[in-house]
């Protein structure tokens, strides 16, 4: 291991690959030290064996100290018990099982008619307004928030609420009083829903999970609250970039948009292949470590930090042959772009057929989709949390 202090490359020069160094840096040590934009010094995790054994390894933890990926480090109030993205074993071994339940790979096969359907409706109106189009407002954003309120029961009138909060809350230095104003309106509109829910159940996931058999007495109020405001805003914003981005990816690499036009059984190779390559999390995981872990054969100490960077190790050559390469031919590999081991996104099958309807339709709909400007003149998320295009002008 390098004794060298690096800062983690964090500038892309191309937008649909790794900031230049990343690479680098992983091929020389894959576990090594690095300074964060806060200002601190922790462990930096790039190579793909190595991260799997960080987030599988129950030793680290979710609750940190310092924020490393913000300017000032502060760490916000996390919320409790049905947050699974900031629970540790054994509270989130519990509320994990309790919600897996509602997201089987039967459950989310079942979705597939609504979810056509709003993928229809969408293009329909699309096609119908004419081109230009923006296919992030018109297409990207609208379809997983109509998807997963559809799942939720939200109601029509209040899902474009549910979207100007994803975009408040899910920047990489947000505005603390526009996070906690827009944190205060998702709650109590959340509590409306589930009184409502209680009072009247209908076939959506928050009665489904009113109704789940709970001696524990865990499922009440505020874990209703938290459970649904945490996948409600995940589920939506993730989705919404991964398609913005894949389609300017397949856009700008017409040979790959052709093989999925001519070959649209192409469809499930394309999207692991993008979940691959455009891996949305671009700043990588927090942890702490609670004992002494050995990884990679680096030993880090109890209460030393790190970041798991998965779209480092979803670019490593021990992954798949030429990762710089974007080939939706290519045998599905096990990228990390939903996370490995306690932590793995818990709605990665409904986010996998989503986008799988979402990409054959389109590029049947619309074989013959281009990009409206050139690629050098979109903006790309770069300030976010999750990766992504803000803009996305096409044309047919």
């Amino acid at each position: 291991m390098s004794e060298t202090v690096i800062a983690v490359p964090r500038t892309r020069t191309c937008p649909f690959s790794p900031p230049p160094g990343l690479a680098e840096v992983r091929d020389r040590a894959p576990v090594t030290r690095a300074t964060f934009p806060s200002g601190d010094e922790a462990w930096l995790i790039t190579g793909h064996a190595e991260v799997r054994a960080a987030m599988r390894d129950p030793r680290f933890s979710v609750k940190v100290p310092r924020a490393l990926h913000t300017k000032d480090g502060v760490v916000t109030a996390k919320p409790g018990r049905g947050s699974l993205l900031w629970q540790d074993a054994p509270d989130h071994t519990a509320d994990r099982k309790l919600l897996a339940k509602e997201f089987t790979v039967r459950r989310m096969q079942a979705l597939r008619p609504n979810i056509q359907r709003i993928v229809d409706e969408h293009l329909d109106e699309m096609e119908r307004l004419g081109p230009p189009a923006d296919l992030v407002s018109s297409f990207a954003v609208p379809v997983p928030s109509m998807v997963i309120s559809d799942l939720f029961g939200v109601p029509v009138e209040q899902r474009p609420e549910f979207q100007e909060i994803a975009e408040a809350v899910m920047g990489v230095n947000p505005d603390p009083e526009v996070a906690q104003a827009a944190g205060m309106r998702l709650g109590g509109m959340l509590f409306q829903m589930v009184q409502e829910r209680r009072a009247n159940p209908g076939d959506d996931l928050i009665s489904a999970l009113i109704g789940t058999d709970d001696p524990e007495g865990v499922i009440d109020d505020m874990f209703l609250i938290t459970a649904a405001g945490t996948l409600l805003i995940a589920a939506h914003d993730t989705t919404a970039c991964m398609i913005g981005l894949g389609s300017a990816l397949l856009l700008n690499r017409q040979d790959q948009f052709s093989l999925l036009r001519n070959d649209p059984s192409l469809v499930s190779t394309a999207v692991e292949e993008m979940l691959r390559f455009l891996t949305i999390g671009q700043y990588g995981g927090e942890r702490l470590a609670t004992e002494d872990v050995e990884i990679g054969g680096v030993l880090i100490r109890a209460g030393e930090q790190v970041v798991v960077h998965a779209l480092a190790a979803d670019f490593d050559p021990a992954l798949v042959v030429d990762p710089d390469t974007f080939d939706i031919t290519r045998r599905p590999s096990a990228h990390l772009a939903f996370g490995f081991g306690p932590h793995q996104c818990i709605g990665q099958q409904l986010a996998r057929i989503e986008l799988q309807i979402v990409f054959e339709t389109l590029v049947r709909r619309f074989p013959e989709l281009r990009l409206a400007v050139p690629v050098e003149e979109l903006s790309f998320r770069d300030e976010m949390v999750f990766y992504g295009v803000h803009k996305l002008p096409v044309t047919w």
